[in-house]
């Protein structure tokens, strides 16, 4: 089988702890630890190749990306340190919307520091890459330099999974011209392997499937990467809450009332650097109306919490490519991304793509719901 060539928007801790965890894996070829599947459909996370890299900072563009995802402001834990070189040097991509204004106001260790080159022609670095899959890992806030690269994929056939929440694949008019161009496509917002967004979201079902009642809660979250320091100008928040409070609205037989759910970015602790702390609070209601309720902490090293998860959706994406679907993969986008273009309890589209690597499912074909919420096709399951 060919190996799997991506290219990459955004040279972050992302990106870096992706590219150092499939060296990993690559270097320890029984290890499962960490991993949802070792093989999936044949391919392993050592399968990946990088074919083309897009960044902004000045720190990173014209670098040979196993130096680039080194360089501050990147201050994830390293899982392998020894990178091999691609052979790919960071090109220039367009600022646009990518660097928040208040991020000048700080330490330039701690912040971007925007290049001066000319931006290149992401479309055509596609094309001549022969990058299949494009991963876009912009920052929250980035609407639209998340569209420019979008577009860029559209334009060079190549496949585009949305990490991050600007809602692309979600969006029916994206997902059709997606889906007219014969291109996969995954998103919007990655989760995290066993982050805030999943915790939340399986607390809020294990609620409603015995007969507790949530009635407020609410998530707040601190951080010390670049993601955090971004999301202290709140205007760039919008698609982010949507998304987070989306993801765990989907699982209520009901959603709350804006006033009783509370989720989202909470400050920047700049020594915290890539490590994330999710305090969480869920008040409910059990047998007879006597109040219940839930406290959790859950601490994590960001960026390698959703390697796992990345490595999975480009390897689906490339099953995808393989058997010539199109347009938004929706049990892959349900069970990976928070913002999904159909929301599905995470079991069920758990077994949606079991079937989907076993050649049972199309994953692009849409799932005719029953009553109860769940897909018709699993009633006896």
């Amino acid at each position: 089988m060919s190996p799997i060539r991506i290219a990459i928007a955004g040279v972050g801790n992302c990106a870096s702890s992706l590219l150092q965890g499939i060296e990993y894996y690559r270097h320890h070829p029984e290890e499962e630890l960490g991993l949802m599947h070792r093989d999936l459909g044949g391919y392993g996370p050592e399968d990946i190749e990088v074919a083309a890299v897009f960044d902004i900072d000045v720190r990173k563009v014209g670098q040979p990306l196993h130096v680039a995802a080194f360089a501050r402001p990147n201050c994830t834990k390293t899982i392998w340190e020894n990178l091999p070189d691609y052979g790919v040097n960071v090109r220039m991509g367009p600022i646009l919307d990518g660097v928040a204004s208040h991020m000048a106001e700080y330490a330039s260790d701690r912040s971007f520091l925007p290049a001066e080159a000319e931006p290149c022609d992401v479309a055509a670095e596609l094309r001549e890459s022969g990058a299949e899959i494009l991963l876009n890992f912009m920052p929250v806030g980035s609407e639209q330099a998340a569209r420019h690269y979008a577009e860029a994929a559209l334009a060079a056939g190549v496949s585009f999974i949305n990490c991050m929440p600007v809602f692309i694949v979600s969006d029916p008019e994206w997902a059709g011209r997606f889906t007219r161009a014969g291109i996969p496509v995954v998103g919007d917002d990655v989760k995290a392997q066993l982050g805030a967004t999943i915790l939340h979201r399986t607390l809020a079902r294990l609620c409603a499937d015995r007969g507790v009642k949530l009635k407020r809660t609410y998530q707040l979250n601190t951080g010390g990467n670049t993601d955090f320091l971004n999301m202290l100008e709140r205007s760039r928040l919008k698609s982010k809450k949507v998304s987070k409070t989306d993801a765990v609205q989907s699982q209520l037989p009901e959603p709350l009332d804006s006033d009783d759910i509370h989720i989202g970015p909470s400050d920047y602790v700049p020594w915290q650097d890539d490590n994330k702390v999710c305090f969480l609070r869920i008040e409910a209601e059990g047998f007879g109306g006597v109040p219940l309720e839930i406290e959790a902490r859950l601490s994590v090293e960001d960026s390698p919490n959703s390697g796992g998860v990345v490595i999975d959706a480009i390897r689906l994406a490339r099953i995808a490519r393989d058997r010539g679907e199109a347009g938004p993969l929706y049990p892959v986008s349900a069970y990976l991304m928070k913002h999904p273009p159909v929301q599905v309890p995470d079991a069920v589209s758990r077994m949606m793509i079991d079937e989907f690597i076993a050649g049972d499912l199309r994953a692009s074909d849409q799932v005719e719901f029953n009553g109860n919420g769940l897909p018709a096709r699993y009633d006896h399951k």
